[in-house]
């Protein structure tokens, strides 16, 4: 999240919208969005039902979490860009860039 938050303004300038969207309640994103210094970017809440988005874009695992996962969603509503990591790989920007730049 931070880099994103690092990035915002190229995001930004790349007629794109950043948010974060995580299976925890809204009052636990609150305090880790806090914890991160605070984000300019919306953080969802995908907690009631539990994982429904994260159902919908095939990342909630049986365990009762979500991979870390990163889609890039045109304007059409088209997932065009989808990276599922390790929680602690931090993918680079520029790929996601690289795909903004076959949008324009």
């Amino acid at each position: 999240m931070p880099s994103y938050e690092a990035n915002l303004k190229r995001f930004e300038g790349s007629n794109t919208q950043v948010l974060g969207i995580s299976i925890d309640s809204v009052p636990t994103n609150t305090a880790w969005a806090k914890s991160l210094g605070g984000l300019s970017y919306d953080l969802l809440s995908d907690f009631e039902p539990k994982g429904e988005v994260a159902r919908k874009f095939g990342v909630y695992r049986k365990e009762g979490h979500s991979e870390r996962a990163l889609f890039v969603v045109d304007k059409q509503g088209k997932v065009v860009y989808k990276d599922v990591h390790d929680i602690s790989h931090q993918p680079d920007n520029e790929e996601v860039f690289k795909v903004l730049r076959t949008l324009a």
